[in-house]
């Protein structure tokens, strides 16, 4: 704790450009109070919520353009930040619950200064935003655009349009001056894009990260002509940090005796706000330890394999549901997949498979989705049930929804052997 301001803001995509971009930029320079971006269309309850947990001396919304005191300044409840802070980020992980993370200035430009040397951009060169500035994959952009000395082009939606407009101009300069040369996105967004003909092959790279990417889908990005960079990363190492499976300048990758990954450098979280247990928990002698199991392949590039808190208890076995969930993705009868454990009386927990199917018409069953698994993986873990879903619910960072895919697998019933030819199975699930 220290006796800099918290000033939390809950602006819109519109609003991030002028209003959030300015603050952001004193914030970082020390001329501002920290910032605490918050998304504007949170419910009441849940933003009282935040408010409560970190804490802010004052606020700022799109109606109210000035800062509005919270009446806690001076007071033993809103504790100021450290001097070098300038942004907390609410992060909750997989277990709902509210942290937020102190990002230094310092910190958040190593990250953007070493993001931009190894895509090789240029000075000037432009940013086209379409992700919520109150997360890391947003605000990272803004970051970058500062370190660049460029202004970034900000849309409340993403589409083929969009992309268009924003890459309008030929050429590395005009792209600087007009057009932008860059853009981030997570898979979801991608798929669209692709799927709607999108001219990506005019963006000079386009980071993709915050969720697993099926294989096929860089394989297509490739074919349209698209320099695709996949990244690593999360709020405590101020977003992506590990480039195409290689750590960016200064960072170091490591992995734990259990299998978890650690990340140590310049880019990392200073702690998380008025809860000093959990701080002490994630960092250790300069390294944060993360709940991602991963390690480093014969050539030399970072894989994830999944979350230690992903990890499926079934008849004694241990399953990481992200290795299921890219086996699933390697299989052509489907388009994208997610999975869960649910329970089951015999077994403790079942490996519950959600799968998009590449043809609808013609989706693939549980004997064939559990021998094409089963190619790849210990038989332990084929799934055990398949729900077919038309999509798979996200949460606003592009995370798969996990509490709530597990609720619509448990609201199913998917018991044993569904998806082999029961309504129950078969149905889909918007979510």
């Amino acid at each position: 704790m220290g006796s800099r301001p918290l000033h939390a803001v809950l602006l819109p995509p519109q609003a991030a450009g002028g209003r959030l971009l300015d603050a952001l930029a004193a914030a970082i320079d020390g001329t501002g109070p920290a910032l605490l971006p918050l998304d504007p269309a949170l419910p009441r309850r849940r933003l009282d919520e935040l408010l409560t947990a970190f804490a802010p001396v004052s606020i700022e919304t799109a109606e109210d353009s000035e800062r509005k005191a919270l009446g806690r300044s001076g007071t033993a409840a809103s504790p100021g930040v450290a001097d070098d802070v300038a942004v907390v980020l609410a992060t909750s992980g997989s277990t709902g619950v509210p942290k937020g993370a102190e990002l230094s200035g310092a910190a958040l430009q190593a990250c953007a200064r070493a993001s931009l040397a190894r895509l090789g951009a240029l000075p000037g060169e432009r940013w086209l935003c379409c992700l919520p500035t109150h997360h890391i994959s947003g605000l990272g952009i803004l970051v970058r655009s500062l370190v660049a000395g460029s202004t970034p082009v900000l849309s409340a939606r993403l589409d083929a349009d969009v992309v268009a407009s924003a890459v309008a101009g030929s050429g590395r300069r005009a792209q600087a001056e007009t057009g932008c040369g860059y853009l981030s996105v997570v898979p979801t967004q991608l798929r669209r894009l692709l799927d709607a003909g999108a001219p990506l092959m005019q963006f000079r790279a386009i980071l993709l990260g915050g969720a697993a990417i099926p294989p096929r889908m860089l394989d297509e990005a490739a074919a349209a002509g698209a320099r695709v960079v996949t990244t690593y990363g999360m709020t405590e190492t101020c977003g992506g940090c590990v480039y195409d499976g290689v750590p960016l300048d200064d960072v170091l990758v490591a992995d734990t005796a259990d299998g978890r990954i650690k990340i140590s450098g310049p880019v990392l979280f200073s702690g998380y706000r008025l809860a000093p247990e959990l701080t002490a928990a994630a960092l250790h002698d300069g390294w944060f330890v993360t709940s991602d199991l991963g390690g480093f392949g014969a050539d030399g590039r970072l894989r994830i394999r999944g979350r230690a808190d992903d990890v499926i208890n079934s008849g004694g076995e241990k399953v990481v549901a992200g290795q299921v969930e890219d086996a699933l993705r390697g299989c052509p009868a489907v388009r994208d997949a997610a999975v869960v454990g649910t329970p089951d009386p015999h077994w403790g927990e079942r490996v519950t498979a959600l799968v998009i199917p590449a043809d609808p018409a013609d989706p693939p069953s549980l004997e064939r989705i559990r021998e094409q698994v089963s190619a790849r993986l210990p038989r332990y873990a084929a799934p055990q049930a398949l729900l077919l879903v038309t999509e798979i619910p996200l949460l606003p960072s592009g995370k798969p929804d996990r509490q709530l895919l597990l609720r619509i697998a448990r609201s199913r019933d998917c018991g044993p052997g569904a998806g082999s030819g029961s309504d129950a199975g078969r149905g889909t699930e918007s979510g």
